[in-house]
C-alpha cells in the first residue's frame, strides 16, 4: 500500500490517474443524454465535469478511506460525490453574477459555451449528483452511512462550509 512506506512521485502519478479514470467512469453513467429536450443540459455537464480537472477531492478521500481500512469502489463513489460538490460550485462560481469567468481548464466555461441558463442548471443538477451518488445503496451497502455521508457533505457544502465561505470572500 502507498502509505505504508515512503511514495514516489511516479505512484503518486498513477494512483491520481486511476481514481481519475475511476471518477470519469462514474460521472460517464449518469451524464448520458435522454433523447430528449434534455441532451443539451447533459452535454453542458459533461462539458463541465468530464476530461478535466485534477481530480484532488477523490484522490484525497480515497487516501482517507484507506487510513481507516476502507478500500474499493465505495471510496471513488464518495470522492465522485465530492468531486460533483466542486463541479457545481466552479460551473456557478463562473457565472457572470459571480466571477463572470471566460475559461475554465483551456476551455470555455458552461455559460459561455451554452448559455447562463443551462449554465445555472448543469451546476444544479451536479449539486443534486452529489447527492444521488452519495445516498445510492453502491456507495455503501448500510442506509445509516449513507445518511450520515449524506449529512456531512452538505454541511460541508452549504451556508455553514463551502457556499457561506463563498459569501464570506
Amino acid at each position: 500500500m502507498l502509505l505504508e512506506r515512503g511514495v514516489t512521485d511516479a505512484e503518486l502519478q498513477a494512483e491520481a490517474a486511476r481514481i481519475a479514470a475511476k471518477v470519469e467512469a462514474v460521472f460517464s453513467t449518469y451524464l448520458v443524454g435522454s433523447g430528449d429536450g434534455r441532451d443539451r443540459l447533459f452535454e453542458a455537464m459533461r462539458h463541465a465535469g468530464l476530461g478535466g480537472g485534477k481530480r484532488i477531492r477523490p484522490l484525497l478521500t480515497a487516501a482517507t478511506g484507506r487510513l481507516f481500512g476502507l478500500a474499493g469502489d465505495r471510496l471513488v463513489r464518495a470522492g465522485a460525490a465530492i468531486d460533483a460538490i466542486h463541479v457545481y460550485s466552479l460551473i456557478h462560481d463562473d457565472l457572470p453574477c459571480m466571477d463572470d469567468d471566460d475559461l475554465r481548464r483551456g476551455k470555455p466555461t458552461v455559460h459561455r459555451a451554452f448559455g447562463e441558463s443551462t449554465a445555472v442548471l448543469a451546476g444544479d443538477c451536479f449539486h443534486d449528483l452529489a447527492f444521488e451518488i452519495m445516498a445510492d445503496p453502491a456507495t455503501h451497502e448500510d442506509p445509516f452511512v449513507r445518511a450520515e455521508l449524506v449529512l456531512e457533505m452538505a454541511r460541508a457544502s452549504g451556508a455553514h462550509g463551502m457556499a457561506g465561505g463563498q459569501v464570506l470572500g
